[in-house]
């Protein structure tokens, strides 16, 4: 995509609470990429160490990721938007996520990529019917992005075998899903839930 698509927005022409739901969706998915990246360092760090055969997946995975959040952090400026002031939290967050799963198993390991991933992929789908007739050029990046979060949830769940997936998904998959969400509110300063109301009640 060329950059130029990140520029195809007229702000002035947008209702004012439209704009500000868009703000908050670049720095929103902006977060959610960093710390992504965050919780896929850490884990290549311990798999290279224990499980090098699970490394090429995963470093496709994270290179998705930092370009995902390239493209955010690019689409900003044209929408008056800026990454969150405390990305730090991200930062400590995500590494100790991604961290202790890949301490737990090559299984945790596949069930946070699915929960994250599964929790991403919700999101994305509320963003995308809002931006429809709002912002065709962040639309644009947002699916393109999309079919490669879709990518990374559909291996991670072709990993967990049956048994596996019932032992080990029911205990964790919800803890990370809410530690996900729970990182996102704190890092955006509560900007994830003003968003999430506002695409509700576009869309009622």
């Amino acid at each position: 995509m060329n950059l130029r698509d990140h520029r195809t927005i007229s702000p002035e022409k947008l209702a004012p609470r439209d704009a500000l739901t868009i703000k908050r969706i670049v720095r929103v998915n902006h977060a959610g990429e960093y710390g992504a990246i965050r919780i896929y360092s850490a884990q290549l760090a311990v798999a290279r160490r224990l499980w090098p055969d699970m490394v090429p997946a995963l470093e496709q995975m994270l290179a998705d990721e930092i370009d995902h959040c390239a493209k955010f952090y690019a689409a900003m400026p044209a929408r008056g938007s800026r990454p969150c002031r405390i990305m730090q939290l991200w930062s400590l967050g995500g590494s100790l996520l991604g961290l202790l799963t890949a301490l737990m198993g090559r299984q945790a390991i596949w069930i946070c990529t699915a929960a994250v991933e599964e929790t991403v992929h919700r999101h994305l789908d509320d963003q995308l019917h809002f931006l429809q007739s709002r912002d065709v050029g962040l639309r644009a990046i947002i699916s393109s992005i999309r079919e490669e979060e879709l990518a990374h949830l559909n291996h991670a769940e072709a990993q967990l075998s049956g048994e596996q997936k019932r032992a080990l998904q029911t205990v964790l998959q919800s803890t990370i899903a809410a530690a996900t969400e729970t990182l996102i509110w704190l890092s955006t300063w509560g900007d994830s839930t003003r968003m999430t109301r506002a695409l509700r009640q576009a869309d009622a």
